[in-house]
């Protein structure tokens, strides 16, 4: 009997363990608003800053346009009036590799400004933030 119970138990946690090992990791939460300050069209601040300057040393123009109007890859300026943060977060963390875009999930910058980067793109969609180079709201 207790070899039995003691059987059970371990197929139980391998079953369980198995089970947790397949459940992919949870996607952001909505919650949190979208949140991105702008003056005068250029000066931003600091996390906006940064999620341009991800975009720009992951080179995103290339496909998306230095204006993120769309070239090879689509306009982000149109893709932002509809796409939410969780489905940006399965793009850029998982790719579209029959439509060119590419994994990003192993970039460390990507994992820590991916939501500024959303940031900046949903103001440039919105027609607050003006292309081109960015700047702190503090900047001389």
């Amino acid at each position: 009997m207790k070899g039995r119970s003691l059987l059970l138990l371990t197929m139980a946690l391998v079953v369980s363990s198995a089970s947790f090992a397949q459940t992919p990791p949870p996607m952001p939460a909505q919650e949190k608003p979208v949140a991105y300050k702008v003056v005068d069209g250029n000066k931003v601040d600091s996390d906006t800053l940064q999620g341009w300057k991800t975009w720009r040393a992951l080179a995103c123009e290339r496909c998306h346009g230095a204006k993120q109007e769309g070239m090879v890859g689509p306009s982000l300026i149109d893709a932002f009036k509809t796409l939410d943060k969780t489905e940006f977060h399965r793009t850029v963390f998982g790719g579209r590799i029959d439509k060119g875009m590419p994994d990003f999930s192993t970039s460390q910058m990507m994992q820590k400004n991916w939501e500024n980067l959303f940031a900046y793109l949903k103001g440039r969609s919105d027609g607050k933030i003006n292309p081109g180079d960015l700047r702190a709201i503090d900047a001389k």
